[in-house]
């Protein structure tokens, strides 16, 4: 552990080549569908792994210059290859580089962060101020990915994981003095307390979205869905959620409109107010639907 955050000879060409591969890695994450929605994607996304990536950088750094040019280096290779290599893959083409724009300014940014960052090698007490507001954004990611393994459990429990040993990680190997290691320790603590109280606090995540429209026609069959507010929707498992059926103005229509909060499969049925039922079965992921009519 004490060589990867200060005993490797971190050089130039060395550096390039880690940005590759880092690049490559995250590319082939958003491109594979099996991915999707799963921690595996989270890298393309989000920042806990960048973060320690970056603070691999910063403490194999031989001056705070260095750490900040190596830093700005690292991401201004392997950002844009991130979306060059999905250019072929994706329906976007190369209006995926729309998304670049708030990496590249992140990217510009690394270079003050990586020079300041450098700091936390002097093993003062200051330098847990430099390294806080990573903790604080650390927790952030955790409290967001715990709520998403809560409702719609495995998804993103690695990720949820991944966070939760970095925020105690940290402190403890970038820092020599035990009492720094401990304050710094007490810091994420309170960080991961915060975050999963705020989760729970707050209540499960939910899908919310809308299943069909009046007059909904199915496409093998050619039938058409009526319903209005007189008619009733319901899951038959309702741990799955809610259904319900209401007015939309820009329509001039009613909807089905759903809040999922678990994934999986399960059956909904359309009831008329003479009790004649229409029941479909529908396979429910993360912020996708699929239903058919059940024969």
């Amino acid at each position: 552990m004490k060589k990867l955050f200060g005993g490797i000879n971190l050089t130039y060409p060395k550096l390039i080549i880690f940005a590759v591969i880092a690049a490559v890695y995250t590319a082939v994450m958003a491109i594979i569908p099996i991915t999707s929605d799963t921690s595996f994607r989270d890298i393309s996304i989000s920042f806990e792994v960048w973060i320690l990536f970056g603070i691999i950088i910063i403490m194999n750094s031989k001056s705070p210059v260095d750490s900040a040019l190596k830093c700005f280096l690292f991401f201004l290779i392997s950002q844009p290859l991130i979306y060059l290599i999905q250019v072929p893959f994706s329906h976007m083409g190369w209006q995926i580089f729309t998304y670049y724009k708030t990496w590249f300014i992140w990217t510009l940014l690394t270079l003050p962060m990586g020079f300041i960052g450098y700091f936390i090698k002097k093993d003062k007490p200051w330098g847990l101020l430099i390294l806080s507001p990573v903790l604080a954004l650390l927790a952030y990611h955790y409290g967001n990915f715990l709520g998403e393994t809560r409702t719609f459990f495995p998804y993103h429990i690695l990720s949820t994981v991944f966070c939760l040993v970095t925020l105690i990680l940290y402190p403890l190997v970038l820092f020599q003095d035990k009492t720094i290691k401990k304050i710094g320790l007490v810091i994420s603590i309170v960080f991961i307390l915060a975050a999963t109280a705020y989760v729970f606090v707050k209540g499960p995540t939910s899908y919310k979205t809308s299943l069909m429209s009046n007059g909904y026609r199915i496409d093998e069959t050619g039938e058409v869905i009526h319903f209005d507010d007189t008619y009733k929707v319901y899951l038959k498992d309702k741990s799955y959620g809610e259904l319900s059926i209401g007015y939309e103005e820009g329509l001039e229509d009613y909807l089905i409109n759903a809040d999922f909060r678990k994934i999986g499969k399960t059956e909904f049925t359309i009831e008329a107010p003479d009790g004649t039922k229409t029941v479909f079965t529908i396979d429910i992921g993360r912020d996708t639907y699929s239903f058919e009519k059940k024969e």
